[in-house]
């Protein structure tokens, strides 16, 4: 009995580590964001290579080519239809760059 209550607590102990592996990534005209909150979903394309979306701030931050940028406000049916779209970068140039201009919609409350 004594192993399976170490075992318990183990896991326990790795599950509260878990936040300090998050990822910290470096966003243009944002700065450094840490991805705890986030699901990011890699990518084949070679233009949109990683998206990442936090669903409760409608907030995503998008990889394209080397550099991160940030989106705001952008429901979550969109985020969907980016990446079931044919082509990520047309879906990005069509409804999401300068539609979701963060100077202008919502920041999420944790970067005010």
């Amino acid at each position: 009995m004594k192993v399976k209550m170490k075992i318990i607590l183990l896991l326990i102990a790795a599950l509260f580590s878990l936040n300090s592996l998050a990822e910290t990534v470096f966003v243009k005209y944002r700065g450094s964001i840490d991805l705890g909150s986030f699901s990011c979903t890699w990518t084949q394309d070679t233009f949109v290579n990683r998206l990442c979306y936090d669903q409760s701030e409608e907030y995503v931050l998008v990889k394209l080519k080397s550099t991160y940028y940030h989106y705001c406000e952008v429901p979550k049916s969109s985020v969907s239809m980016w990446l079931s779209s044919g082509s990520l970068r047309s879906y990005y140039y069509s409804y999401i760059k300068g539609r979701h201009d963060c100077r202008v919609y919502r920041m999420p409350s944790y970067l005010s």
